[in-house]
């Protein structure tokens, strides 16, 4: 091979490594991101977006590859990010989001993914096992129950 086409088949093995490499929120939350789209998807309820309403696994999708066009380009480092940049309002309009389930009134897709998020950490908090130490490092975020259970003498 010629010296000249060497720069020319670097380029074309670079452009196709590149889409495989892609910047990605740390896994903590990735984890969490992934919990609010099943959450949507398995929800039953409706999405508006711009003023048409979306069956759930529509919004789930729709949600997925904004959050998938964000993070690619190094946007979404936490479940907040993902909130606040993908899943709140449109991109082309500004309009926010709207859901509703179970036929009761709509609210704003970032209330819903705020109180689930919340709801999902607070699980999580209490079904990981607390050691005396970490208690105290993570500031009492284990539920008293289980910090009594774990500093109990034996």
């Amino acid at each position: 091979m010629s010296v000249g086409k060497s720069p020319l088949l670097a380029l074309i093995v670079a452009l196709n490594i590149l889409p495989a490499v892609r910047a990605a929120a740390p896994a903590a939350a990735q984890t969490e991101i992934n919990h609010l789209l099943g959450l949507i998807e398995q929800s039953g309820c409706e999405f508006s977006r711009n003023g048409t309403w979306y069956n759930a696994q529509r919004a789930q999708a729709h949600l997925r590859a904004k959050y998938d066009v964000l993070a690619a380009s190094d946007q979404i480092k936490t479940a907040e990010d993902f909130i606040e940049k993908a899943a709140s309002k449109s991109s082309l309009s500004g309009l926010p989001y709207q859901i509703r389930c179970g036929g009761g009134a709509a609210i704003t897709t970032k209330q819903w993914f705020d109180a689930a998020l919340v709801r999902y950490r607070n699980n999580i908090s209490r079904s990981v096992p607390c050691a005396p130490r970490v208690a105290r490092r993570t500031q009492g975020l284990c539920p008293a129950a289980l910090l009594q259970f774990v500093n109990h003498p034996i």
